[in-house]
């Protein structure tokens, strides 16, 4: 009895969260940094404390560390797991925040999105060459699919992720800081949800059917 009230007690607190509030965590943070930085000013003139970070720029990645931590820690709180990329995100985000923060370089936050995605590419594509389909690891409990299937989703996502790195490179070193952060949320976004959802063919096609219990 105890061990499977264990388990209940186990199975509940690692519950997924709904997917609503799923995005809300996981673009929270980014409108927060875009909302920071096209009011930073004003900000700044109701929270005269924010001033310590900087200008607008900085304002903006202050507050964008600050969501972050408060999402991965709401995460954490409701299914008491993190999320592996998610969480790399986040560490990327803190180190590269921090430097930006304190050699005000808003430099360091703009290479953020071309280090986290050249690393999740460099890591998909570098396991399918030791054989490993790595992206069946982190969606497996969403769903099944056959190993064919893993293998074709983990080299699209990966080289989908080697072309952000590539297009985040593009855009900073091109535009002004402001289109770049406005880029970041309403140009990437979109990009990464019509890639996902041209993936869904090839998701059905590979799908692992439930397997039937035999009937008594």
């Amino acid at each position: 009895m105890d061990i499977e009230s264990n388990q209940k007690e186990s199975a509940e607190m690692a519950a997924e969260i709904s997917p609503l509030l799923k995005m809300a965590l996981e673009l929270g943070p980014l409108l927060v940094f875009f909302f920071a930085n096209a009011r930073g000013e004003w900000l700044a003139s109701r929270f005269p404390v924010l001033t310590e970070f900087g200008g607008p720029i900085f304002i903006a990645t202050g507050l964008f560390m600050i969501a972050t931590a408060v999402a991965l820690t709401v995460s954490w709180l409701l299914t008491r797991k993190l999320p592996m990329m998610p969480l790399i995100s986040g560490i990327v985000v803190f180190v590269f925040g921090a430097l930006t923060l304190w050699l005000q370089n808003d430099t360091f936050i703009k290479m953020k999105p071309t280090i986290v995605n050249a690393l999740f590419g460099t890591i998909l594509l570098g396991g399918l060459f030791f054989g490993q389909s790595l992206l069946g690891y982190v969606f497996n409990s969403a769903f099944k699919l056959t190993d064919e299937g893993w293998r074709k989703l983990t080299l699209r996502w990966g080289v989908f992720f080697l072309f952000l790195a590539v297009l985040n490179e593009a855009v900073w070193r091109t535009v002004s800081t402001d289109t770049w952060v406005a880029f970041k949320v309403w140009g990437t976004m979109p990009i990464t949800v019509l890639f996902t959802m041209a993936q869904m063919p090839l998701i059905m096609k590979h799908s692992v059917e439930p397997i039937m219990k035999d009937k008594p």
